[in-house]
């Protein structure tokens, strides 16, 4: 059974308090290493990370040659004996000796892509999710192992899985507690919207676009009827956030092939274009204030596409309020295009097809009708 964000936190609380391992199995990108970040931060525990698909043999635990004499085991029938001793990874040497100066406090050991690692690291690593053990050095009891996997197509409800995994050996399978994530978009959105050091760890534009459009959060490539080779996760969402804060502070929104570029980029062609068209829609290249501020405003909407622009135009017909112009100056205005006959017989001809024409028409009637009860 999948769980969703939240059930998958919780009940990877359980298994830890129960003195078990979990591992967490999961698309890429779906948020098992946020998963997990969240999981230490509650508990108030020392995170330490290996991606195991990037670690090779010996990475771990490296066999060093004797450095003294005492080193050497004389014996009276069988020759000269080295007694070779270890030598261990960073990750390991700092984690012992956090844990030799901060023994009250508990330490999350999270092993990432374990079955993408191969054959000879996972057997390397066996000792320590059986055992606790490897080679000479013990975990100290502190120390609480977490597992990621990818799916792969031995495991139930995979068999479509596409992932270049080394499926693990039985004996892990029958210590751990696979715990199977699944994308949800509201706890994906509660996860996204949390404010943190005073912003949201999302950008508003990307959870508003998910709130509209949930289905969006992600897209597995197996089950998608279109061809993109690129497809939507959480984690490329939290990119594009970052994308998205990027092109605002560079005010580059008005470059509309770059936006694009960059969507798809992250997002695939299906869900990046339609996203980019969400961007063009709601940030099209200038903001309200800037487009009624900004000295260079004018020459900047000319730089943009007849689309944007005519957002633009929506947007600021759209504020309740005229920061150029007092209620009584927009009436005036109103009412000079009132006077026009020939101006509101045309816009009148061409609301029914253009709904921006009819939403300026609906706009100014509104104006007219509160400028009618402003005292001149």
């Amino acid at each position: 059974m999948a769980l969703t964000y939240q059930a998958c936190l919780q009940a990877t609380q359980v298994i830890l308090a129960s003195g078990s391992v979990p591992t967490i199995v999961g698309e890429a990108g779906i948020g098992k290493s946020a998963l997990v970040a969240d999981l230490a931060a509650q508990r108030q525990a020392k995170l330490f990370t290996t991606v195991v698909s990037l670690v090779e043999k010996g990475d771990l635990v490296i066999p060093v040659p004797p450095l003294t004499a005492d080193s050497f085991v004389q014996t009276a029938q069988y020759g000269s004996l080295a007694d070779v001793q270890f030598g261990y990874s960073h990750t390991l040497v700092a984690m012992i000796r956090y844990a030799e100066a901060h023994p009250q406090q508990e330490i999350i050991w999270f092993l990432d892509e374990f079955n993408r690692g191969s054959q000879a690291v996972q057997s390397e690593l066996m000792n320590l999710v059986l055992q606790r053990q490897i080679n000479t050095l013990k975990l100290p009891e502190q120390v609480h192992l977490i597992l990621a996997e990818n799916p792969d197509a031995t495991m139930a409800g995979f068999a479509q899985s596409h992932y270049g995994v080394t499926p693990g050996d039985a004996a892990i399978a029958d210590r751990t507690t696979r715990l199977v994530l699944r994308a949800d978009t509201a706890s994906w959105l509660q996860w996204a919207t949390t404010v943190v050091a005073g912003q949201p760890r999302v950008t508003p534009l990307v959870t508003q676009y998910l709130t509209e459009n949930p289905a969006d959060l992600h897209v597995v490539g197996v089950d998608n009827a279109t061809d993109d080779d690129l497809q939507p996760t959480p984690r490329a969402w939290e990119r594009v956030s970052r994308a998205v804060q990027e092109l605002d502070a560079q005010q580059l929104f008005n470059q509309s092939a770059v936006v694009a570029a960059i969507m798809q980029g992250n997002l695939g062609m299906t869900v990046g274009t339609a996203f980019a068209g969400f961007l063009t829609q709601h940030r099209p290249g200038l903001t309200v204030e800037q487009a009624m501020t900004l000295p260079d405003a004018v020459a900047t909407m000319k730089m943009l596409s007849a689309a944007q622009q005519q957002q633009i135009l929506q947007n600021c017909l759209q504020a309740s309020e005229w920061p150029f112009c007092p209620a009584d100056g927009q009436f005036a205005i109103a009412q000079t295009i009132a006077d026009q006959a020939d101006l509101l017989e045309s816009l009148a001809a061409v609301q029914a097809a253009h709904p921006g024409v009819a939403q300026l028409y609906g706009l100014l009637t509104q104006i007219g009708l509160r400028g009618s009860q402003i005292e001149v």
